[in-house]
């Protein structure tokens, strides 16, 4: 029976995750795996950071796979999942598989799900149409087996495990004096109940008897057929519907491509493969999976109805933020705690912003709301984001909602608050054996105020000397990424978790300018804002970058 391959909706943070990104994205779609019964699965966009490492090896969570796109490609379609068959099967079990499916291509598998060939309606065709050898049945290594499937037939003698490889087919209308002329060691004979006829088909070596009408066979015919290696077998036609059903025993095998098949795997963009099949007039083209083995069938038709991957997005709501090909997919959800920013959906999709510090915070708030019981695994992944982002309640982002969240999650995970925050952060803060790249990339978003377009990177930190010790390295680093992502300008905050206050280095035209404007930077006066030297800019009380950082910046640029 033909099926069709059931879609699934992916739960995704943005680029560069953090904390928050990916245990939200594995708790929600929980969550609505437990509401729908559906299908969800937690994904992200980038590398996992090594603060995220320790939250989920602590709790014995697995990294969600990462997607590195999200264009629609040929597993999000409807894959029309043909069933494979081994290429010994006749052509007329084949033929009737493909009548009851209403199928044109049937594939050919091996035992172990690897694609041998194709063979199609038209193929089945030619061989009544164009088939007049008729030695055809043995050069087809045709089984015994097939021959008494198709002919409905009753083995008496012999093997049906066997095959038919040498000699011809015919059919034994003369009498027994004449067959003597015409028959030949290893044939295949058919004939009807006469006696005579039958043991001179034996005596003549022939490698196969086919008694019609359901004659039966005497006991010397049986003893002459087994003396003389003869298989002997009856069927209720006549020898004239026996000879013309015969060449349906077959194996599609040998009549089925098997040379330069056109497949492509299910990771294939869908917008890279339709030129070819514009190209060849196929009906149907085999899709296989990432090890080669055989999945299913598309046709041109599928294309048509190609409705992209259906996500979820959380942590985030730009599309600067998004993973890449986001334009291609259908948005169904947005849960998010961030600023509103420009993303447009095919549809109208449910939306939940809410101003705390922490998506998480949401996500929690949706499990008592649907009533769904909060395991330990999950308290402890929602609580690690709540932690991280609102750096252990010191951000200005947190609300009493965060903190009473985490610590409720944090009863049920089993967890001390404090220590094990020191023991996260810590996690995350070894930056001395990363690349500057790394570095760089564990929390980077980008962002647009009218026409400028401005990127921010933070790391938070427990060592101040670490914190320190990178400015030297992150400066050159910084100016040659900001041409390289083509942004106007591009800031990098080191937050002191312990000293609640940052350090922020920035490049690009008027960058430094801006920030002494947003935050009122006076080198001439005693305050805790000031410029440390070119390029670097200290910030105490400033750690949040959703709240206080880039509205700041935005309200700069605005004026």
């Amino acid at each position: 029976m033909v099926k069709y391959n059931k879609k699934k909706t992916i739960v995704i943070g943005h680029k560069n995750p953090d904390t928050d990104s990916i245990c939200s994205a594995v708790c929600y779609a929980n969550l609505k795996r437990q509401i729908t019964g559906d299908d969800y699965e937690p994904a992200r966009a980038g590398h996992v950071n090594e603060e995220t490492q320790f939250v989920l090896r602590y709790f014995g969570v697995k990294p969600p796979r990462r997607v590195l796109h999200v264009r629609t490609e040929v597993r999000d379609i409807d894959i029309r999942q043909v069933p494979g068959v081994n290429r010994n099967i006749s052509l007329k079990k084949a033929w009737n598989i493909m009548q009851q499916d209403g199928l044109v291509t049937l594939p050919a598998v091996t035992e172990d799900g690897h694609l041998e060939g194709l063979i199609t309606v038209s193929d089945i065709a030619k061989t009544y149409l164009d088939v007049l050898d008729s030695s055809i049945l043995s050069k087809a290594n045709t089984r015994y087996s097939n021959i008494i499937e198709t002919l409905e037939g009753l083995l008496i003698v012999g093997d049906e495990s066997a095959y038919f490889n040498e000699g011809k087919v015919l059919i034994a209308a003369a009498n027994p004096e004449m067959m003597e002329y015409y028959i030949s060691k290893n044939d295949l004979v058919i004939l009807g109940n006469r006696y005579e006829s039958q043991l001179c088909a034996i005596e003549m070596e022939a490698a196969c008897i086919i008694v019609c009408e359901g004659a039966a066979v005497s006991m010397t015919i049986r003893k002459q057929a087994q003396e003389h290696g003869c298989t002997v077998i009856t069927t209720p036609y006549d020898a004239y519907t026996a000879a013309r059903l015969i060449n349906q025993s077959m194996p599609i095998g040998y009549f089925m491509k098997r040379d330069h098949l056109i497949t492509f795997q299910e990771t294939d963009v869908i917008e890279e493969i339709k030129e070819v099949m514009t190209n060849k007039r196929h009906r149907d083209f085999p899709i296989l999976d990432q090890e080669g083995k055989y999945k299913g069938m598309i046709s041109r038709r599928n294309l048509l109805g190609a409705s992209g991957k259906s996500l979820i997005l959380v942590d985030h709501n730009e599309r600067a933020q998004a993973v890449d090909g986001i334009e291609n997919a259908r948005i169904l959800e947005i849960i998010d705690h961030h600023r509103l920013g420009p993303i447009e959906t095919i549809g109208p999709v449910f939306f939940r912003n809410q101003p705390l510090g922490c998506t998480a915070t949401i996500i929690y708030q949706m499990y008592q709301e649907n009533h769904v019981t909060i395991d330990r695994v999950t308290a402890g992944l929602l609580c690690s984001a709540i932690l991280s982002d609102t750096l252990l309640f010191r951000s200005p982002t947190c609300t009493e909602d965060d903190r009473n969240a985490a610590i409720r999650l944090a009863e049920i995970a089993g967890i001390q608050i404090e220590e094990y925050a020191t023991a996260m952060f810590a996690a995350g803060s070894n930056l001395s054996s990363k690349t500057e790249k790394e570095i760089f990339n564990q929390d980077f978003k980008r962002f647009t105020a009218g026409k400028i377009s401005f990127g921010v990177a933070q790391i938070n930190s427990l060592n101040a000397q670490e914190l320190q010790e990178l400015e030297k390295r992150m400066l050159p680093y910084l100016k040659q990424t900001r041409k390289d992502l083509g942004l106007d300008m591009l800031f990098f905050m080191m937050t002191n978790i312990l000293t609640e206050s940052s350090t922020l280095l920035c490049d690009g035209q008027g960058a430094e300018q801006l920030l002494e404007t947003a935050f009122h930077v006076d080198a001439e006066e005693e305050q805790d804002v000031y410029r440390k030297e070119s390029g670097i800019i200290e910030l105490a009380g400033v750690v949040s970058r959703k709240k206080q950082l880039v509205p700041a910046i935005v309200v700069a640029l605005q004026e």
